[in-house]
């Protein structure tokens, strides 16, 4: 068998085994006894409905990945890329052009076969357990949306990959990362105003007592930001969440408005506190530099295996090409960046620990972020006993009650400190 062959259908394999052994125990590790942490916010009945939530989320994940699984496989063992690049060169269009359409038709095609699993998931699942508020023309109008926005983005990028790659040969990379990057972070400064506004409404913060408590922290904190806002999550759904958006002075603070009926202020603020922790200690710079670092090794490497004729003999393709390279060396790239992604959720935890430090060190005040947690988890229904594969694998945030503990034991040094 062709290696390259080989190995892509053993990543899928394994990708595949490890998310359904991760589905599988996460299941079966579900404890039916409430933890005694969360007895005065969580009914016994409503914390059995969370645990269904939690395993049937995980069985449709298991039938998904089932079916997308045999699908890619199958594209790939039948000789589907080359079909299409077969069918897109007759087209008679440039190189570049050609590349375009050959990745558009991929990416258009993945979106298809996600849309079934994503109405499902909106509409029976996220409806069944009173999390959905998404209506069908939302729905719709969401996905035209993001249809617009790959193109917009995707389509300049991709273009501007395939044409380094035609002129500037060995040295394309380089050209490649730095030009991506310059995008990327043109993105982060225009998201706040131009693509966020495309799916939600925007609201500044009314006057009253929680702008005056949020906005007296961020002027004890000597964080300049440009506004405080609420944001119509409540069109789509139930759950709860708040974000900072932007740099500089372009820096906001934005919250669903489904947590501002259900925290009170000082809840929020100490929400918003650890929000500014991440900010203060540097936390998204860093992981945005290790993201740029790591995109520069990703580039040299699809270098390395650009027009490669042993791996496109695994794909069946009768032609060479630099937009099928980029397709390729994406499977071959796959266990990288799960491995990866490991790594960044490992970072991830240890910067939520840090900023739930900081919250209780700036408000000196434990118990509002401690019920903040609590209320969060209760409405989304969030899993209070995952197995430990499972984060050690996908969690990017630490499990409720390890952050709740933690924050006890700052908390409980701080008032001793303060005697």
């Amino acid at each position: 068998m062709n290696p390259y062959l080989a190995f892509i259908i053993g990543a899928i394999l394994l990708d595949y085994g490890l998310n359904l052994l991760v589905s599988i125990l996460t299941i079966k590790s579900l404890d039916p006894n409430l933890p005694q942490e969360f007895k005065d916010v969580f009914d016994e009945k409503k914390y059995l409905t969370s645990q269904e939530y939690t395993k049937t989320v995980n069985k449709f994940s298991i039938v998904k990945d089932t079916i997308m699984t045999i699908i890619v496989l199958c594209f790939i063992l039948l000789g589907g890329f080359n079909k299409l690049d077969v069918w897109v060169r007759s087209l008679g269009f440039s190189e570049i052009i050609t590349g375009l359409i050959f990745i558009g038709v991929l990416f258009l095609g993945m979106m298809l076969l996600e849309l079934p699993f994503s109405l499902y998931s909106t509409f029976v699942i996220e409806e069944r357990f009173g999390f959905n508020k998404t209506t069908i023309k939302t729905f719709i109008l969401d996905t035209i949306k993001t249809l617009f926005l790959s193109v917009i983005i995707g389509a300049p990028i991709i273009y501007a990959i395939l044409w380094f790659f035609d002129w500037a040969g060995t040295s394309a990379w380089l050209y490649c990362w730095a030009t991506v990057t310059i995008i990327l972070i043109i993105i982060q400064f225009l998201a706040p105003v131009i693509i966020f506004p495309l799916f939600n409404k925007f609201t500044p913060l009314p006057d009253g007592e929680l702008k005056d408590a949020i906005m007296s922290y961020i002027k004890e904190q000597k964080f300049p930001i440009k506004g405080v806002y609420t944001m119509d999550s409540s069109k789509r759904s139930t759950k709860l969440n708040a974000f900072f958006t932007g740099f500089g002075r372009f820096r906001r603070i934005v919250f669903f408005d489904t947590l501002i009926d259900k925290l009170t202020p000082k809840e929020i603020v100490a929400v918003l506190a650890h929000e500014t922790g991440h900010f203060k200690l540097k936390h998204i710079f860093k992981i945005m530099f290790v993201s740029i670092i790591q995109m520069g090794v990703m580039f040299y490497l699809l270098s390395i295996f650009i027009n490669n004729r042993l791996l496109f003999n695994a794909f069946k393709m009768t032609h060479l090409s630099v937009y099928a390279s980029l397709v390729f060396f994406a499977f071959l790239y796959t266990p990288i960046s799960n491995i990866l992604s490991i790594v960044f959720n490992y970072i991830s935890k240890r910067h939520e620990f840090e900023a739930d430090k900081f919250a209780v060190l700036t408000t000196k005040n434990s118990k509002d972020l401690i019920t903040a947690l609590k209320k969060l988890s209760v409405n989304n229904m969030s899993n209070l006993t995952p197995h430990p594969l499972d984060v050690f694998l996908n969690y990017s945030h630490p499990p409720i009650l390890r952050r709740i503990n933690y924050i006890k034991e700052i908390g409980e040094k701080l008032e001793s400190n303060s005697k």
